[in-house]
C-alpha cells in the first residue's frame, strides 16, 4: 500500500454506492425500529385499556348480582373472586380463579378495615391495585394442576359491599353473616394485548424488512445513476496527457454538484493547458534567446580559427566576452525567474528606504555617454518593507528600460501617499501603444522585435520586475501617459525603522 494512502477498514466496502445504501438501510432501519417500538406500545396501552374497561364493566355487572342476593355464575370471561369477612373460603369464583380450592380459604384478600370500604356509587368509582396470585407453593388446593393464573402478578379491580344494606335474607343467600363485608374482585388479563402486541410486531417485523432492503435498493439505484456523470469525467479526465490537454469534460444540464465539479475541472484543466503552453513558450523562446549569443560566439571563434593569420584576435576575443556577458545575464535573469517561481513570499526580512534607494541607483547608473538626463525626485524618505537586493534588482530594470527607450531624458520619483509608497519612472521615449500595456509585462516579449538584440535585451526585464513587485505585496503597472512611458510601482508604506 502507498504510504501516503489513508487505511481503510476491511470490513467496510470502497464502493461509494453500497456505502450509500448501506448508509440508508441502517438509517432506515434505526427509523424504523423506533416507530415499531412507539407502535407497540401504544397497541398494548390501547388493547390494556380495554380490558380494563371490560374488566370494569364484568366488575359492575357482578356487583349489581351480589346486591341482588344471587350467587355470580362460575362461568365467566374474565377471572373473579367474591370474598367476605368472617370466611375462610370465597362467596364466589369465576373464569379461572374457580380452580383454587375455594372450600380451604379464599385467595384474593376480603376487607380488613370497615372504614376503608369501596362501596358502589353512581359513577362506579372502583379501586384497583396490582396483586401476586399465589401458585402451588403459597397456596394449598385441593390438588390437581396448578391454576394458569398462579404466580402471577395481575391489576385487581375491586368493590366492596355491605351484608348490613343488603339484607339478612340476601346475606343468607350469598352464606354471609349479616355485619359481613363483601368485596368483589376482578382481574385484568393482559393477554389479549400481548397477543395483539405480539402479531402488531410480527408485522412491523415483516414490513420494516421489507422497507429497509427496499430502501438500500433505491438508495443504491439512485446513487448509481447519479454517479454516472462523475465515472465519465473520471475516465475522460483519465485520458488527459501532457501531450494533448485540451480535452474537456462535458458539463451536465442538470446544474448540481456534479456540473459544478465538471466546471471546476474544466477550469483546472484550462488552467493546466494555459500553464503547459506558457511553459512550453517559455522553453522556445529561452532556447531562442540562448542560441543567438552562441551562434554569434560560435561564428567569430570559428572564423578566427579557419584564418589564424588573418584574425582580429582582439576584436575577436571582445566579442567572445560580449556575447559571453550576454549570456551570463541571460542565465541569471532565467535562474531569477525560476526561484520567483517556485519561492512563497517570505516574511518581512527588513525595511529599506525607497528614497535613498533610488537617489543611490540614478547618481550611479552608467550612461555610457549616452545624451540623457537622469534625476530623481525624493522629497523625504519612504520605507517599504522587503529584501534591499530584490528591490535594487527591481529598480535597476525599471532604469535600464528607461534608459533603452528614453530620448533625451528620465525622471524618478518617490513618494508617500498615505499607507502607500509609489515611485515612478519616466521616460521621453515612443511610449507603448495601449493594446500592449500589458503584453510587456509578459517574458521574451519585445514590441520591436527588428532592433538589434544586443541592444534590446532578452524582453525579461519587465516580467521579473513585476514577479518582484508582486513578491512583495505591490503593483507595478504602465500608467496611462503620453508621451513617453511611465511605470509606476505601488508598495505598502512601512513605518521607519527605530535608531538604535
Amino acid at each position: 500500500m502507498n504510504a501516503t494512502e489513508p487505511r481503510r477498514c476491511r470490513w467496510w466496502p470502497r464502493s461509494v454506492r453500497v456505502r450509500a445504501a448501506l448508509a440508508a438501510a441502517l438509517t432506515a432501519a434505526v427509523v424504523l425500529a423506533g416507530i415499531g417500538w412507539w407502535v407497540h406500545e401504544e397497541v398494548y396501552d390501547e388493547s390494556m385499556a380495554t380490558a380494563h374497561e371490560q374488566a370494569a364493566q364484568h366488575l359492575a355487572a357482578l356487583v349489581h348480582q351480589v346486591e341482588d342476593g344471587s350467587v355470580p355464575s362460575r362461568r365467566s370471561a374474565a377471572p373473579y373472586e367474591v370474598v367476605a369477612t368472617g370466611r375462610s373460603g370465597a362467596v364466589a369464583a369465576g373464569g379461572g380463579m374457580d380452580a383454587f380450592d375455594s372450600g380451604a380459604r379464599h385467595v384474593l384478600p376480603a376487607p380488613s378495615d370497615p372504614a376503608g370500604l369501596v362501596l358502589n356509587d353512581d359513577a362506579w368509582g372502583y379501586a384497583y391495585r396490582p396483586l401476586r396470585i399465589p401458585n402451588r407453593s403459597d397456596y394449598d388446593h385441593g390438588g390437581g394442576d396448578a391454576p394458569y393464573l398462579a404466580g402471577r402478578t395481575y391489576t385487581i379491580l375491586y368493590l366492596d359491599v355491605r351484608a348490613a344494606d343488603l339484607g339478612r335474607d340476601k346475606a343468607a343467600a350469598l352464606g354471609v353473616a349479616a355485619d359481613a363485608a363483601l368485596r368483589v374482585h376482578v382481574v385484568v388479563l393482559p393477554d389479549t394485548a400481548v397477543t395483539m402486541a405480539s402479531a402488531t410486531d410480527g408485522m412491523l417485523l415483516r414490513a420494516g424488512l421489507l422497507g429497509v432492503v427496499l430502501i438500500a435498493g433505491v438508495a443504491y439505484v439512485t446513487v448509481r445513476i447519479a454517479l454516472r456523470p462523475v465515472e465519465a469525467i473520471r475516465t475522460l479526465t483519465a485520458s488527459v496527457d501532457a501531450k494533448d490537454p485540451r480535452e474537456r469534460v462535458t458539463v451536465p444540464a442538470s446544474g448540481h454538484e456534479i456540473a459544478a465539479l465538471a466546471t471546476t475541472i474544466n477550469t483546472t484543466l484550462q488552467r493546466l493547458d494555459t500553464a503547459a503552453a506558457q511553459q512550453r513558450r517559455f522553453v522556445a523562446d529561452a532556447a531562442h534567446e540562448l542560441r543567438s549569443p552562441l551562434t554569434t560566439l560560435l561564428t567569430s571563434l570559428e572564423v578566427a580559427l579557419a584564418y589564424p593569420e588573418r584574425a582580429d584576435w582582439p576584436a575577436t576575443a571582445t566579442t567572445a566576452a560580449r556575447q559571453t556577458r550576454r549570456l551570463q545575464a541571460l542565465a541569471e535573469d532565467l535562474l531569477l525567474l525560476a526561484r520567483l517561481d517556485t519561492r512563497a513570499p517570505e516574511a518581512d526580512s527588513g525595511t529599506v528606504d525607497l528614497s535613498a534607494l533610488a537617489s543611490r541607483l540614478t547618481e550611479q547608473y552608467p550612461l555610457d555617454g549616452r545624451p540623457l538626463t537622469l534625476t530623481c525626485d525624493s522629497s523625504a524618505a519612504v520605507h517599504v518593507r522587503g529584501d534591499h537586493d530584490e528591490f535594487e534588482r527591481l529598480l535597476r530594470n525599471l532604469l535600464d528600460n528607461a534608459v533603452r527607450h528614453a530620448g533625451n531624458r528620465i525622471e524618478v520619483t518617490v513618494s508617500g501617499e498615505g499607507d502607500r509608497a509609489v515611485l515612478t519612472v519616466r521616460d521621453d521615449g515612443p511610449g507603448v501603444p495601449p493594446e500592449d500595456a500589458e503584453r510587456i509585462f509578459e517574458r521574451f516579449v519585445r514590441l520591436d522585435d527588428a532592433r538589434s538584440r544586443d541592444q534590446g535585451g532578452a524582453g525579461l526585464g519587465l516580467a521579473i520586475a513585476r514577479d518582484l513587485a508582486q513578491r512583495h505585496g505591490g503593483t507595478l503597472t504602465l500608467a496611462p501617459e503620453t508621451p513617453g512611458a511611465c511605470f509606476e510601482l505601488n508598495l505598502p508604506a512601512a513605518p521607519a525603522p527605530k535608531e538604535e
